[in-house]
């Protein structure tokens, strides 16, 4: 398993993140990016995790846990 860490500028970034990222890669994104309308959409139904910036105990859950899933899982 690995991640991949991208700085990207603008919230329409993550569609064409997705296109370069490896398949079987699963981004992460700030939790506003779910209450864009369409766009939040997209995201959710392509399996995006989302993280609250915010609250940074619950970020650290979310990512803590997905962490786990990968490496119990063998994914990437």
């Amino acid at each position: 398993p690995y991640v991949i860490v991208c700085n990207h500028q603008a919230s329409l970034d993550l569609m064409g993140m997705v296109e370069v990222i490896p398949d079987r890669c699963v981004p992460i994104a700030k939790k506003e990016l779910m209450y864009l309308g369409t766009v939040g959409w997209a995201c959710w139904l392509s399996g995006i995790i989302f993280i609250n910036r915010h609250k940074r105990e619950d970020a650290i859950n979310v990512i803590s846990r997905t962490a786990r899933i990968m490496h119990r899982e063998n994914v990437r």
